[in-house]
């Protein structure tokens, strides 16, 4: 049996399941150093997609649409083979009584020519399924609940079993994407605009926070206004949950919870509102979890799978994972969108067989290929232990291998990585990818030394929780250390057959540290270097390794912008 998922707004991406196995899942961001966030314009992406593996359309047993706006359904205009095509999907939210799991089914999904029957699950059902069908819950027939907050919904609450998947309640009436309002109205990017989602602020606001101090007489006034406009018996607060499925509704409401806050807060400092901002949002999610759980019976063991753009934020997922509320905690590598077509074919699968676990890896993206290196650059071959040397020797490198992490997080497969033995190297690396100088640097760390450097220091393989680290690194590593001393840190085990893996080990044997600075390798707002070629074209920094191979800058290479700042010599 072939699933073959699609999400076709941002986040765009084609997956395949082939009897409970993931054979791909393509983002478009990864393609052709596509934008981030790219959706799927035209159905051809999918004929292309199944192609790359040596199949076409009427291969696939099943289609499988991912929902997305709309009260009861969903509608899409998309290109196949040049000519205008309209589809309709699930929505967004199963609606009132309606099963999670039920299915819209459609026809004209237009691909090579052939229309094609699909169905289409709602939005945030993939959710859901995409992170329970991957977790280890899942593996071991466990139940689990699974809390997803997504952009413009609420938090939501489900209980899945293998055998179904049960809503509880909506948690409290905040949208995902207040997060980010927050960073638009304080800080360095505050703008004047009320219009539109941006969809880049919440991380950098997430690093910029350690800049503050949350102070409890700005939290005090984040919860009276919590309660006055968005979660009150007052006009104002049920006049907003009464909009609730109006974007722009929603937009307008909370620009002027934000306006009413800037007015209150007067001459506080924008990082203090925003540190404090994020701890109301942090103890708010952890009070109504734990009122919601107390509210219920249900089965041990306790275990929670987090989903939606929010499960990104390391902070709240780690605050979550240490109250004690659960016995363990699961977040996919792709908590956002980017996961949505691997949801939306476990959605099919779930109707078919119950919800249950998937085989796959988290290197099932695209493929990496040389492309056609530009002048200026020569190769040779490089082994993994020459390459420690290098990376010793304080020389940072593009490392490219294998096949593309899933989600949005370099996990060793599209990396910039570099010795994180001085605080120059992470000023260096975020001079290079024109990244504001609060942003941290992530350590890729060998899973049996992490707990000795870092508090958990717990298996992380998708750098998706805080990590603590320890007094006696802290001078030894300063390049992955965030201005708070956490750090969000990726661990993999020694016996891996990844050859980041590989490459960790032998730059232990030479250095004694177990870990490397880790940020991905892409153009500014783009996706991950789809090729070797890409990222000498970028020209900045002087070596790509791909698979065996180092590229060496011999000259000044071309690079896509050509205002960039001069970088001085890295460790200068």
């Amino acid at each position: 049996m072939r699933i073959c998922g699609i999400k076709l707004t941002h986040d765009g991406g084609v997956a395949l399941l082939e009897d409970g196995r993931l054979i791909f899942s393509i983002e478009q961001e990864k393609l052709r150093n596509n934008p981030r966030f790219q959706h799927i314009n035209d159905l051809d992406a999918v004929v292309a997609a199944l192609g790359e593996y040596g199949l076409d359309p009427t291969h696939v047993d099943r289609f499988v649409i991912d929902g997305w706006d709309g009260e009861t359904v969903s509608e899409f205009e998309v290109l196949s083979d040049g000519q205008p095509v309209r589809l309709a999907g699930a929505p967004y939210v199963e609606r009132g009584a309606t099963s999670p799991l039920a299915a819209y089914h459609g026809s004209g999904l237009m691909l090579g020519g052939i229309n094609f029957a699909y169905e289409s699950y709602p939005h945030v059902t993939g959710h859901v399924a995409s992170a329970y069908c991957t977790s280890p819950f899942a593996a071991a027939k466990e139940p689990a609940f699974c809390l997803v907050w997504d952009g413009c919904i609420f938090p939501r609450l489900y209980y899945v079993e293998p055998r179904g998947i049960h809503f509880i309640k909506c948690l409290f009436p905040i949208i995902g994407h207040t997060y980010a309002i927050a960073g638009q109205h304080f800080g360095p990017y505050r703008q004047t605009k009320r219009d539109g989602w941006n969809l880049d602020i919440a991380g950098k606001m997430m690093a910029y926070i350690a800049l503050g101090t949350a102070r409890e007489e700005i939290l005090k006034v984040f919860r009276e206004l919590y309660e006055e406009r968005l979660a009150g018996a007052g006009a104002v607060a049920c006049s907003y949950r009464q909009n609730s499925q109006s974007e722009d509704s929603l937009l307008e409401a909370v620009h002027d919870f934000f306006d009413e806050s800037a007015r209150r807060l007067g001459a506080a400092k924008s990082e203090d509102i925003l540190a404090s901002f994020h701890i109301f949002l942090e103890r708010l999610l952890v009070e109504e979890v734990t009122a919601a759980l107390r509210d219920l019976s249900m089965p041990l063991p306790r275990n929670l799978c987090i989903a939606g753009g929010c499960g990104l934020n390391i902070k709240w997922n780690s605050a979550l994972r240490a109250d004690g509320l659960f016995d363990a905690v699961w977040v996919p590598p792709f908590p956002n969108d980017s996961g949505s077509a691997i949801g939306a074919a476990c959605c099919a699968l779930a109707a078919e067989e119950g919800f249950v676990a998937i085989e796959w890896s988290v290197y099932r993206g695209p493929n990496i290929t040389l492309g056609d290196i530009p002048d200026g650059w020569q190769s040779a071959p490089c082994t993994l232990t020459e390459l420690a040397q290098l990376l010793a020797d304080d020389k940072p490198v593009v490392f490219l291998t294998g096949r593309a992490e899933l989600g949005p997080r370099a996990l060793g497969g599209r990396s910039i990585l570099a010795a994180a033995t001085s605080k120059e190297a992470k000023d260096y690396l975020n001079q290079v990818k024109l990244r504001e100088y609060f942003r941290p640097v992530a350590p890729i760390c060998l899973e049996d030394r992490a707990p000795g450097i870092f508090d958990p220091g717990t298996p992380d393989p998708y750098m998706l929780f805080d990590h603590r680290t320890r007094s006696a690194w802290i001078d030894q590593i300063p390049a992955v250390i965030h201005i708070d001393e956490t750090a969000r840190l990726q661990t993999i085990p020694r016996n891996s057959d990844h050859k980041v893996a590989q490459l960790l080990v032998e730059y232990e044997k030479l250095t004694g540290i177990p870990l490397l600075c880790n940020t991905s390798a892409n153009l500014n707002g783009h996706g991950f270097f789809p090729d070797a070629a890409a990222a000498c074209l970028w020209g900045r920094i002087d070596q790509v390794w791909c698979d065996g191979l180092l590229l060496t800058k011999t000259e000044p290479a071309a690079v896509f912008a050509t205002s960039q700042p001069t970088l001085p010599p890295f460790r200068a």
